[in-house]
């Protein structure tokens, strides 16, 4: 199978709206754009792990520890860990969303993710 999207939107397999997976026979006749034969498509992210994290970005990852009672921060979280500002309002945005209790209970809403996460081969 071909992956027919930016590496920003993946998450083994999972496409943004509108985007098809095809199958190898048909890359020839797609834009360079569209595959991922062309390496300069691919999205580079600097992941700052827990053990580099320093000043604000080590604050949000404790802050994200702190709201969602968990020790290990998840890749979606530390690939904005080169930038703390916006770094900082996704926790805050993702302790509220998902690990606050609200019209679903956090246990239904880590239920829903884990779901998901299975449905779409994500490790997160």
């Amino acid at each position: 199978m071909l992956r027919l999207y930016d590496a920003a939107w993946s998450c083994n397999g999972v496409l943004p709206p509108g985007q098809h997976m095809v199958e190898a026979q048909h890359a020839a006749s797609l834009p360079h754009h569209m595959s991922n034969e062309n390496p300069k498509t691919a999205t580079k992210i600097r992941i700052i792990e827990d053990e580099e994290a320093t000043g604000d970005t080590a604050a949000a990852y404790d802050s994200w520890r702190a709201g969602s009672g968990r020790q290990q921060v998840p890749g979606i979280i530390k690939c904005f860990g080169a930038r703390p500002d916006f770094l900082r309002q996704v926790v805050e945005f993702s302790n509220t969303l998902h690990f606050s209790e609200g019209h679903l209970s956090r246990r239904y809403k880590e239920m829903l993710a884990t779901y998901v996460s299975s449905l779409n081969r994500c490790p997160y």
